[in-house]
């Protein structure tokens, strides 16, 4: 049984879950130590004991904390990607990729760690000086989704680590590994005891601890909306800060004038690529009729050349779904499209392998409309609708028909369409013949509506979360 870390100590609990390989479900890559509402109090007043001396900290012990952890995961990436791909179901290639941009947070947030600056300015009044300069927020709860194991702990974990806040952090229960990997290497490369806390279990105890409890000062949280207005509401009645990813019903625009293979890759990648669990995938593909027909028929033809098979199999391009209830919920969106007059153009058939697991074709629904239930609602999954619209300015009104606002994409020749998309698609990130998924680790990530609230993460604009600003005078 893999143990809790709490307060620099490794402890077991009477109970355990099972993490089940959703390529093989005969497969238990290990269990792990559930912890409850006793544990995560726990955590959390170690974490508040270990607040105010990490906080004191300096630049270089920071930095040097960070930079160990970045350099071993680097090493290991081959072994940890291969922990993803089994646990969470991601083709073996992007387990080792994310794994790598896991790697690569640590690597820069050691350096925003000695890059971190304030100001001085002179007041009004003479004789007085202003400084302006960031403190640490405190304790920060780390709650986080299954479908990116290792990369969004890392990019939560290290900018709070970075600016000299202490952590407790509950991963999703779906796949404790990587995140045990994660709190083992941040324990071995020196963290005060109490600065990082790993407590794993389910979110109706040891999450509801975390909102309960006055002693955590901001609560970063990536989930599904309904989780996030949960956790907004906890939040409000504390006073404290929050940050919420909540998901996306992305849009990628093509227009007549694409060049037609850019647009199916782009197409195909963002959909489908990670079995479309992904928070910026491109779940509505809004296509102009001069190029539909075409684009569609190219899709169909590039989706019969993807392989669905075991994560952890050569020339596997679609992992399996997560779990049973997400393939119950992919199955549940795609009986309502067909409902509503979609029509299921290629894939959304369950399939089996020489493994027992949870295996889905990637399904193209043509034939829909903005106002059907699956160009409303994230469906988490291989699927992707298409929307027929007359021209550009159309296609624009029905990209920004959505109470989502993550990521939004068009696929064009035209700079001049291509710059009125940019400055006029309602999301956080836009992108130009490029799928809507996929950010570097250095930028800021996060979107609009209903698919975020509160500070960007990643990049320099994480320091805007993880520290507060302190305004302070002093008389020559």
């Amino acid at each position: 049984m893999k143990p809790l870390l709490i307060n620099g100590a490794w402890q077991t609990t009477s109970q355990a879950i099972d993490n089940i390989n959703p390529s093989d479900t005969s497969d238990v890559i290990d269990a792990y130590a559930r912890a409850g509402e006793t544990e995560a109090k726990s955590a959390i007043a170690a974490a508040r004991e270990a607040a105010p001396k990490w906080g004191r900290s300096t630049p270089q012990q920071r930095h040097d904390l960070l930079a160990r952890i970045g350099q071993e995961i680097l090493s290991r990436k081959d072994e940890i990607g291969t922990l993803l791909s089994r646990e969470e179901g991601k083709p073996l290639a992007e387990g080792v990729g994310e794994t790598i941009r896991a790697a690569h947070i640590f690597n820069f947030f050691a350096g925003e760690a000695l890059r971190q600056a304030g100001e001085k300015l002179a007041s009004v009044r003479p004789g007085v000086d202003i400084d302006i300069t960031r403190e640490p927020v405190g304790v920060v709860g780390i709650i986080a989704p299954w479908n990116f194991p290792i990369a969004i702990p890392a990019w939560k974990i290290a900018p709070a680590l970075c600016f000299g806040n202490s952590v407790v952090m509950k991963p999703a229960e779906l796949v404790p590994g990587c995140s045990w990997v994660l709190a083992d290497i941040i324990h071995r490369a020196g963290a005060p005891a109490g600065v990082f806390n790993y407590v794993y279990g389910p979110g109706s105890q040891v999450g509801q601890a975390m909102l309960d409890c006055p002693d955590i000062d901001a609560i970063t949280f990536t989930g599904s909306q309904d989780t996030g207005q949960i956790v907004a509401a906890a939040c409000a009645k504390h006073m404290r800060k929050m940050q919420l990813e909540m998901g996306g019903k992305n849009p990628l625009v093509v227009l007549d004038d694409a060049d037609l293979e850019t647009a199916v890759e782009c197409a195909i990648n963002g959909a489908f690529y990670s079995t479309g669990q992904r928070c910026t995938a491109s779940s509505r593909l809004i296509v102009t009729e001069g190029v539909h027909n075409r684009f569609v028929e190219a899709c169909v033809e590039r989706l019969r050349g993807l392989t669905v098979d075991n994560a952890l199999k050569d020339g596997t391009d679609i992992g399996p779904v997560v779990d049973q209830s997400q393939l119950d919920q992919d199955i549940r969106y795609l009986d309502i499209a067909r409902n509503e007059g979609g029509n299921i153009r290629y894939g959304g058939e369950v399939v089996e392998r020489a493994t027992k697991g949870f295996y889905l074709t990637p399904a193209l629904i043509t034939d829909t409309n903005a106002a059907m239930t699956i160009n409303r609602e994230e469906v988490f999954g291989p699927v992707a609708s298409v929307i027929r619209v007359r021209d550009y300015d159309e296609a624009l009104q029905v990209a920004n028909d959505t109470p989502f606002g993550l990521s939004a994409g068009i696929c064009t020749k035209s700079l001049r369409h291509a710059s009125h998309f940019k400055a006029n698609a309602k999301a956080g990130m836009v992108m130009v013949n490029l799928p809507t998924a996929g950010v570097d680790y250095h930028v800021p990530f996060g979107g609009t509506k209903g698919s975020s609230y509160g500070s960007r993460e990643q990049g320099r604009y994480a320091v805007e979360f993880f520290t507060s600003v302190k305004t302070a005078y002093t008389a020559a």
